[in-house]
């Protein structure tokens, strides 16, 4: 027996109903072909790379996890950081791949790939195989045991089941509470010796990327909330898991959690089509004052939102010869709009304090925060 999908309150069914406009909101403001989109698609993905995998302690800057995206070398991240990062950008992208795929039907097989994807850098870890015996999630620094998993000896049956379950139709009208079960069921079994919270997460992306049917898949995921709500996270998995196997208990907390995690999730993904397309018309207006050539703009709206820029980033976006974009940098330096640091390759470019205040003042233009959508007595959010 797995965890089974909990009633669902008016309270959610208004939720789900308010993110399912909002979906169609942020596919609206993607439809057109402006060129930020990729832009919007590169970093958000990043983002939730990102995410997931502070989440288990391997920290990149932004920077590094827009790398990892683009198949560059890293500046700062250290070399376990980035083979988690970069083979778990491997796993999403295959998850990308397969929600492409209309007769794609979820089984175990690709459970276990995905996890040897995320871990075969680690052999010592079993990727893509079962756990071999128990397992004990710990909190090291008080040295106490936070949660006992089931019996190795369960996890074919409870795999199993959980598989035919992704496969059926039932919750299939409310993908984001399916995808959310799925993430719980997953992470309660530990099937694995390591990676099963990254497994947990990058399941729930891919059962969303499949589902979810309204929106280009990259921003389906809610992976970057996660990392920035950590304990939250943690503690409302202690709350539902209560220390071992109980899958007779509600998992509604869990629910709840997850849909206050896609509102702000697409809030802030709103916020940010809103906020780059503002940007990009500011900037495309200063390019052709200042008569460079447009694609220099890919440069500068990575710097206006705090981006330290390389080279080779730059040369990647834009797609030009490491001779040009050498020089197209140094144009926006003597600008004034962007500012140099350091020498050859730990050469970056940042914005300029003038370029930076724009971009500032363009965020001001939105709320200020964004509130809890079982708390607020406003109307939630739909566009």
């Amino acid at each position: 027996m797995i965890f089974n999908t909990p009633n669902l309150t008016k309270k959610d069914l208004q939720i789900i109903q308010a993110l399912g406009a909002m979906y169609k909101s942020i596919k609206y403001a993607l439809s057109a072909p402006p060129r930020w989109n990729g832009t919007l698609r590169r970093t958000t993905f990043a983002r939730a790379i990102r995410g997931s995998n502070s989440i288990e302690g391997y920290l990149v800057s932004v920077e590094d996890a827009i790398a990892a995206v683009e198949g560059e070398e890293p500046l700062n991240a250290q070399r376990e950081s980035w083979l988690a990062v970069t083979r778990y950008r491997d796993a999403m992208t295959y998850v990308l791949q397969l929600a492409r795929d209309p007769n794609f039907s979820m089984n175990e097989g690709y459970i276990r790939s995905l996890h040897f994807m995320m871990l075969q850098y680690d052999l010592s870890k079993n990727p893509g195989n079962w756990r071999p015996g128990p397992i004990w999630v710990r909190e090291e620094e008080k040295g106490i045991e936070l949660y006992e998993a089931p019996p190795a000896k369960l996890i074919p049956k409870l795999i199993q089941e959980l598989s035919s379950y992704l496969q059926s139709e039932q919750d299939n009208n409310h993908i984001l509470v399916k995808a959310a079960m799925a993430h719980f069921n997953l992470v309660m079994i530990h099937p694995f010796s390591d990676g099963n919270g990254r497994m947990a997460r990058c399941l729930q992306s891919l059962v969303l990327a499949v589902g979810l049917g309204i929106m280009d898949p990259t921003f389906a995921s809610i992976e970057e909330y996660l990392g920035r709500n950590t304990q939250k996270y943690y503690d409302i998995l202690a709350e539902v898991g209560q220390g071992s196997w109980h899958p007779e208990r509600n998992a509604h907390p869990w629910i709840r959690f997850n849909l206050t995690a896609h509102y702000h999730q697409a809030a802030t993904l709103l916020r940010r089509t809103r906020f780059i397309s503002k940007l990009w018309n500011y900037l495309e207006s200063e390019i052709k004052k200042q008569g460079f050539q447009e694609r220099l703009i890919y440069a500068l709206s990575d710097a206006a939102v705090g981006y330290n820029i390389r080279a080779a980033h730059y040369r990647h976006i834009a797609e030009v010869s490491d001779v040009v974009a050498s020089r197209d940098l140094k144009r926006l330096v003597g600008s004034g709009m962007l500012v140099a640091s350091g020498e050859r390759r730990g050469r970056s470019y940042k914005a300029s304090d003038a370029l930076r205040n724009v971009a500032i003042a363009i965020r001001k233009e939105e709320p200020p925060q964004i509130h809890d959508p079982y708390e607020t007595t406003d109307d939630l959010i739909t566009g």
